[in-house]
């Protein structure tokens, strides 16, 4: 068995590859191919903290299970929020062959969602970009969004003004040549946006629907818990066009949306569709539609990437082999 461990991982694949990878699973998952159980949560209300089991299969090669805790408290004592682990087996024999660090994959995947997302959805002249909330999952939405866009100006909004001075710099240091913005009104900001990406574990909206301008693209990807919220209601009244990356996903965990069903606003027979579908079928949008991707993670976007980070060390012979 592979061990695998975050250094590496990070060091040779990169958020291209996992674009790339994540969009090869996309095409899978429209052919039928893909087999992919629902998750199991188990919350730990006393540490403000949940764990995830995530298994899957792409029905051919290769199978994953993800465990991830989202721990957010961990930031005050200087932990990682998130903490993962996948283990990898194959499908001819049922060997494990490679177990991985989960953390940035986790990550990355989701800004590849968000990527994917942003060059069918927000406007392809889409120049300003607002993140709302710096923590974890945040850093790799912004690489993502910078690879498809021609994205000039970024504004960082968090509880903290101390975490985007640091969140900045953190981008500035991974080559992000976008003017970044940061101690701005979040709805100046979002009054301004082509983009607005949410990435907090938020259970009340964090910008003002009011200020959303015509033609912009959302991207949901923090609240992944029914009471979770932050996608404005007003938002999702207003968009031409919403999609998620799984649609059993999003009608057990995404919570604005739960939200605006139990109001009576919105209807999961709205949803325009899930990006698999979007992938293999472009829509046309207006230029003054607003459109919605939300994420709450599926595990077959986590064997998209492990296979990807597997097959690179295999060619490139790292990583430490371990015999159970």
């Amino acid at each position: 068995m592979l061990i695998l461990n975050e250094q590496l991982i990070q060091s040779i694949y990169k958020i291209e590859d996992a674009i790339r990878d994540v969009e090869a699973m996309l095409v899978a998952i429209h052919q039928g191919h893909v087999d992919n159980p629902q998750r199991t949560v188990l919350n730990v209300p006393e540490s403000n903290g949940s764990v995830l089991y995530m298994p899957s299969s792409d029905g051919t090669s290769m199978a994953a299970t993800k465990i991830v805790s989202i721990f957010p408290d961990n930031s005050s004592a200087n932990l990682p929020t998130t903490q993962g682990a996948i283990l990898l087996t194959e499908l001819e024999t049922g060997r494990h062959i490679s177990l991985l660090s989960a953390s940035y994959l986790t990550r990355l995947r989701t800004g590849a969602l968000s990527a994917i997302s942003a060059r069918h959805l927000a406007r392809p002249d889409s120049q300003v970009l607002t993140v709302i909330g710096t923590g974890g999952m945040a850093f790799e939405q912004v690489l993502g969004l910078v690879n498809v866009l021609p994205i000039q100006d970024i504004y960082l909004i968090n509880r903290s003004i101390e975490k985007t001075f640091t969140f900045s710099e953190k981008l500035k240091e991974a080559g992000v040549t976008a003017t970044i913005h940061t101690g701005v009104d979040r709805n100046e900001a979002v009054v301004q946006s082509d983009v607005i990406c949410c990435a907090t574990r938020s259970t009340e909206e964090v910008f003002n629907a009011d200020y959303v301008k015509a033609g912009t693209h959302i991207i949901g990807v923090g609240s992944y818990l029914p009471e979770m919220r932050e996608i404005p209601l007003g938002a999702i009244e207003r968009a031409a066009l919403i999609y998620a990356d799984d649609y059993e996903g999003i009608t057990t965990e995404g919570g604005e949306f739960i939200d605006a069903v139990q109001r009576g606003k919105w209807s999961f027979d709205q949803l325009s569709g899930t990006l698999a579908e979007l992938h293999a079928n472009q829509v046309e949008r207006r230029f003054e539609d607003i459109t919605i991707f939300k994420s709450v993670g599926a595990a077959h976007f986590d064997l998209a990437v492990a296979k990807g980070v597997f097959e690179k060390v295999k060619e490139l012979n790292e990583g430490e082999e371990i015999f159970l």
